[in-house]
């Protein structure tokens, strides 16, 4: 699928106001990621999350995820240094970017963020890698990466 047409389909999915490409659910990530060769996935999400939860294994693409911090453990607070700090990776602005977290509110911000700093393709993944809570209160069954059966790990 075109950038385009994945544009077009993600923005129908998000928020009209909001700066970003839109919101795509982890199977049109996983294919996107497949397709265009120089896209990226950025985990936005914490250290302790990355160690003791896992995270999204892209070997099979020959491809690693960025792992950068849009809030800060243990605090919590916005990390200050994320836009500097993802600027340092020289990743030219037109690069189809997917952001993750655990269930997609803090990649949805880091999408709006790079967005408004001038990158052209900042795609929110819908439920995020852990999804939202079952009836018995336990992630990863509902929606997001893990539910839709993709590739992970844990360390």
């Amino acid at each position: 699928m075109g950038l385009a047409e994945l544009a077009s389909r993600a923005k129908s999915r998000a928020d009209q106001r909001l700066a970003h490409a839109g919101d795509v659910t982890p199977q049109e990530a996983w294919d996107a990621l497949k397709e265009h060769v120089n896209s990226v996935l950025i985990d936005v999400r914490t250290p302790p999350e990355w160690a003791f939860v896992g995270g999204v294994k892209l070997t099979e693409l020959n491809k690693r995820p960025v792992q950068l911090s849009w809030r800060m453990f243990p605090s919590f607070e916005v990390n200050g240094k994320f836009i500097e700090q993802f600027e340092s990776l020289n990743i030219p602005k037109d690069t189809p970017l997917f952001f993750i977290c655990r269930t997609g509110g803090r990649s949805l911000d880091a999408a709006v963020a790079l967005t408004e700093k001038g990158y052209t393709h900042c795609f929110n993944i819908l439920g995020g890698f852990e999804g939202d809570v079952n009836t018995e209160g336990h992630r990863g069954e509902t929606n997001g990466w893990k539910s839709s059966q993709l590739p992970w790990e844990q360390a």
